[in-house]
């Protein structure tokens, strides 16, 4: 049976598209693109996407740190597995932990020169690849509607709090 399918065929059986029809075309496309990009990092040698998001999240606030809880909430990652992240992030020499000031129980997780330069390496394979496989399949107006969407779809789910609180 051909994986190929027409424009006017979804990804998924017609049968199982009762209700939320756009549910599993979102969790199929989503886990074969992060898929893709994982492949192609494993290909260069570099760290999982999920180190990319740590990085970013860190370089892309003013003081390059986070406390470990905000880190967990800004990159939607569990905060178990940050923890366990930034532990081996911290043996590669990518960040650095150091003790919160005001707080003498927490700990900030501070990006490294380093780390910085890991981002931009992964960015040079996850960056063209996200352009590949995600933004070349629409137009402008298309994602602008995709992100709106989404958008909505995030506040919903995090209007009680954080997603890992």
């Amino acid at each position: 049976m051909s994986r190929e399918r027409s424009e006017t065929q979804s990804v998924v059986p017609k049968k199982r598209l009762k209700g939320a029809a756009a549910w599993p075309s979102f969790v199929i496309a989503h886990d074969a693109i992060v898929w893709r990009i994982e492949e192609r990092l494993k290909a260069e040698g570099l760290p999982e996407m999920s180190w990319y998001v740590v990085l970013w999240t860190l370089q892309s606030v003013p003081e390059k740190r986070l406390r470990m809880n905000e880190l967990a909430e800004r990159s939607v990652l569990p905060r178990s597995n940050v923890t366990r992240l930034v532990d081996r992030m911290e043996r590669a020499g990518l960040v650095e932990r150091e003790r919160c000031g005001r707080d003498r129980r927490g700990w900030y997780a501070r990006i490294l020169p380093a780390g910085e330069a890991m981002k931009s390496k992964m960015w040079d394979v996850y960056g063209p690849a996200v352009r590949e496989l995600f933004t070349s399949q629409m137009n402008s107006e298309e994602s602008a509607v995709l992100r709106d969407v989404m958008d909505r779809l995030y506040a919903n789910a995090t209007k009680d709090g954080g997603l890992f609180s």
